[in-house]
Parts: structure tokens; C-alpha cells; sequence
């Protein structure tokens, strides 16, 4: 096989794979012990080889340009595997290193996944994380994520999805609001409520509310002076602050269900479940730390 790279290029790609992580010439330069100077030349080398600039420059910032986002990803893609291989090679297979990526929405980071998060580093000191708190959909070749947890698997055969659980939905209230204005017993009595909404991300519509009756899952459109968006636990603050009936999952609210400052009602036509499933790149080479932290939440939360 003809050789493609010289040391020398294979250097400067690990460093320009750490500038555009870091955002920063100068961090780089400190994280791997050389000087902001060598980075720069390193930087313009590959720039010069490819014949397309790879960062914007100001005095303040370095940016990625596109073809620079899409040199990075395959780049970083690339030196994780020959790591992995050295590793795999010299019996060090077993420990999982480097950083993991990983975008999640707001319910599922804050009352699932971030809680975790020191078990799995316990597990494997040796990977570093870093989370994106988002309800927008990533795109894996766009943004440089390893994996995604989302409601719902997308029709894209270049990723797999592993479900981690269905996730129980139920309708709250405090217990002076409901003193305030009386607790429904049908779902029609919706109509007269304060009902908290929600805006999908993705479409901008308010969400249904969801319930089970006579076994069959159906959707009922409500109703409110309360909207919020983006961030899906906004609703069960205004929930506890008395604001009106919000749907939310029942781990948000376990700890209020429990102590009492929040009640369920319509328990009678409770039952329904969202999806929360684990989304990564369909890949033949797929990093020990990666899997490692595919098999841990599947561990924890499939069922």
C-alpha cells in the first residue's frame, strides 16, 4: 500500500482535531505540551495539503468552517479507531477511554441519565463526557455527537436504536389548585381546566395529551393559559407552583406524588407510555467507550 501520511501530517491532524475541539489555538497548544505557534503551522500545513481553509480566524476565536466541521468529524472518527486498535492490540481493550459525546432531552438527562453519570465514570475512569440538554433532534453528520436519547426512532437506517423504556405518562396538580377548582373525573372536565401546555420542538404544536381508554390509547387536544417550549420541565414547575394540570412522565413527579405537594388524578384512564430510545451511528467500528456506555444505560433502564 502506498503511504498517504508522514508523521509529520498524521501530528498535525491530532492537532488540529484538538484546536476544534477546544475552540482555541492557545488550548491546544497547553493541552499538548507545544507551543500556540506549532499549532498554527500545523493548522495551515493541512490547510495548504487540502487547498480549503479549515478554521475563520479573529483575534478573538477560531471557527470551524463547513469543510473544516466535516474534515473534523471524519478525522476524529478515524484517530479514535486506530486508538482503539492500539488498544485492542495490546490487551488494553478492556478500559474504555476518551470522550463521549452524548445529546439528551431535558426530562430524561435531569431525572435519568445525569444521575448515572458518576456510576459509569466509577465503572470507567478513563472517559470524560460531555452532554448536550436539548428536546431538538441532532444530526450525527452534522454535529459531533457519539450517541442521542430521544423520543422516538427516526426512520434513518444509518443509525441503531435501542429502546431503554416506555416511560409512564400522568396528569398532576397541586393540592390547592385542585381545592381551587375541583378535581376532573372525566375527561371532558379537561375542558373547564388549566391545562399546562407543551410546544413540540419539532413542529411548534402544542401536544396532545394522552390517555388510555378501554384499553386503546387515545389523544385529547387541551386547553390554557400557560404555554412554554423548549425546556419540557418548565410545565411541571408551573404544576408545582399551582398553575394548573400538566402531563408529564411519572418520573419527573415520583418525589412530589410522594411527599404530597403534587396529586394524580385521572388515574383511571392512566396507563400510557412515551418511548425513550438510544441512537448512534451504524458503523462497523463502533469505540469501546461507545459501547461501554450503550451496554450501561441498557443496563439500567431497558425493560
Amino acid at each position: 500500500m502506498k503511504r498517504q501520511f508522514d508523521d509529520l501530517q498524521l501530528g498535525s491532524i491530532e492537532l488540529f482535531c484538538l484546536a476544534a475541539e477546544l475552540s482555541s489555538f492557545t488550548a491546544a497548544a497547553v493541552a499538548a505540551g507545544v507551543t500556540p505557534a506549532a499549532v498554527s503551522r500545523s493548522v495551515s500545513r493541512l490547510e495548504e495539503r487540502l487547498g480549503v481553509r479549515l478554521f475563520v480566524r479573529t483575534t478573538r476565536q477560531i471557527r470551524l468552517t463547513d469543510e473544516g466541521r466535516s474534515y473534523y468529524e471524519q478525522s476524529r472518527t478515524a484517530l479514535a479507531q486506530l486508538v482503539d486498535a492500539e488498544r485492542q492490540i495490546s490487551g488494553q481493550h478492556a478500559t474504555p477511554a476518551g470522550r463521549l459525546r452524548i445529546s439528551l432531552p431535558t426530562p430524561y438527562a435531569h431525572y435519568r441519565v445525569l444521575p448515572v453519570l458518576p456510576a459509569f465514570r466509577e465503572r470507567y475512569p478513563e472517559v470524560e463526557i460531555d452532554v448536550h440538554i436539548s428536546n431538538r433532534n441532532v444530526d450525527f453528520a452534522d454535529d459531533t455527537y457519539d450517541l442521542s436519547v430521544r423520543g422516538r426512532a427516526p426512520d434513518d437506517s444509518t443509525l441503531i436504536a435501542r429502546k431503554l423504556e416506555d416511560a409512564e405518562m400522568v396528569v398532576v396538580a397541586t393540592p390547592g389548585y385542585l381545592r381551587r377548582h375541583g378535581t376532573p373525573q372525566t375527561l371532558e372536565e379537561l375542558a373547564a381546566h388549566e391545562c399546562i401546555q407543551f410546544e413540540r420542538p419539532s413542529s411548534g404544536r402544542r401536544l396532545a395529551w394522552t390517555f388510555k381508554v378501554e384499553g386503546e390509547e387515545i389523544e385529547i387536544p387541551t386547553t390554557g393559559s400557560y404555554g412554554t417550549s423548549e425546556d419540557a420541565l418548565g410545565g411541571a414547575t408551573l404544576a408545582r407552583a399551582g398553575a394548573g394540570l400538566f402531563q408529564t412522565y411519572r418520573f419527573v413527579v415520583e418525589q412530589d406524588l410522594r411527599d404530597g405537594s403534587l396529586v394524580e388524578v385521572l388515574q383511571q384512564f392512566g396507563g400510557n407510555t412515551r418511548p425513550f430510545v438510544l441512537l448512534y451511528p451504524h458503523a462497523r467500528h463502533v469505540s469501546r467507550r461507545v459501547r461501554a456506555f450503550v451496554d450501561f444505560l441498557v443496563e439500567k433502564f431497558e425493560g
